[in-house]
């Protein structure tokens, strides 16, 4: 896990945000600083286990560097998601860190942090068309190419089941263009043919079940290769195969390196998943909300737009990760050997 954190470090180098000025609601300038730095986590979601992991990091980091955190959890829901950042901002929080469960409203949640004088980091998903201070996630649009890459690297023609996310989630919309980045030439030469190309609503395995069970029957049981974006659709989608007596014998794809997927993996019934290291995500944002409480630069390397400016960002890499590789997530601390062979 120290490797990964060290490869974070050595990504910011090339340039730096500043914290833009801060201001009260009446427009004067806050005073500097003193105390402990407040920090406001907004998220949407613990449902998956990474998030969890999300959760767990970044309180870690906080009671290390002595900042004072507070967490709230909106389980899937807006309005909910609004009120709880509302309610942290009332409380005096320095920074918020939000990972938005819809990040075209949540550009509400931006503005009005903005007018307290209170600088907003974007966790791991984009928080659309807003002045968001920064952006922590990973490398994005570049999973969904390496997914893609993977199918047809193993499975050249064919028919393909694409399974997106949330279609609120704007990182479901950035895999998805990744993956046709790397699918068109072979769509265009008639190589593959997509018979399903939805997204599963909330991410739900059930969602992927669905339409990877309509996809079976549209077909006569004749696919080939299940893009799926990310280890919980891939269930989801495996669970539907399995019905079909098809386990197995179709490539499937994931993200997250999740429990349960690596053993799928290791059982044969998931092709791949894609390993996004989190201490490095959840250490910098943690790190990051510290310097901009402070007035501090942030030093980045990439900027994203979120159509209506260049956001600063931080993108870690990830990892393609398949049976010959597993014991990648043990060796870096992120899975135990008990974990994914039971032993």
């Amino acid at each position: 896990m120290r490797k990964m954190f060290v490869l974070f470090c050595l990504l910011l180098s090339a340039s730096c945000v500043k914290e833009p000025q801060e201001t009260s609601t009446a427009g004067t300038t806050r005073a500097p600083h003193s105390g402990p730095i407040r920090i406001g986590f907004s998220m949407d979601t613990l449902k998956e286990e990474r998030w969890q992991r999300d959760k767990r990091l970044v309180e870690q980091r906080a009671k290390e560097i002595g900042a004072v955190l507070d967490v709230q959890v909106a389980n899937g829901d807006d309005a909910v998601q609004t009120k709880q950042a509302d309610n942290m901002l009332t409380k005096g929080v320095d920074v918020l860190i939000v990972a938005p469960h819809n990040g075209e409203i949540a550009a509400s949640i931006v503005e009005a942090a903005h007018r307290k004088g209170v600088p907003v980091i974007s966790y791991d998903r984009l928080i659309r068309d807003s002045d968001v201070d920064l952006y922590l996630s990973h490398q994005v649009e570049r999973i969904g190419e390496m997914q893609a890459d993977y199918a047809l690297k193993h499975v050249p023609k064919g028919n393909y089941v694409l399974i997106g996310g949330s279609p609120t989630d704007y990182n479901a919309l950035l895999l998805r263009k990744g993956q046709m980045n790397i699918l068109k030439p072979a769509i265009a030469r008639g190589d593959v043919r997509i018979i399903s190309e939805q997204f599963a609503r909330e991410w739900k395995a059930e969602e992927a079940l669905r339409i990877t069970e309509d996809a079976l029957t549209r077909t006569g049981n004749k696919i080939h290769a299940i893009v799926a974006s990310n280890d919980g659709t891939a269930g989801g989608a495996i669970s539907a195969l399995d019905a079909a007596g098809l386990a197995g014998k179709v490539l499937v794809t994931g993200q997250d390196a999740q429990k349960d997927a690596m053993q799928r993996i290791v059982k044969g019934t998931q092709t791949m998943t894609v390993y996004k290291p989190i201490q490095p995500l959840a250490f910098g944002a943690v790190d990051a909300a510290i310097k901009l409480a402070r007035k501090e630069p942030v030093e980045t390397r990439d900027k994203i737009n979120n159509g209506k400016k260049d956001v600063p960002s931080i993108l870690i890499p990830p990892i393609v990760v398949d049976k010959s590789n597993v014991d990648i997530t043990i060796k870096d601390g992120y899975h135990t050997r008990e974990d994914i062979y039971g032993h």
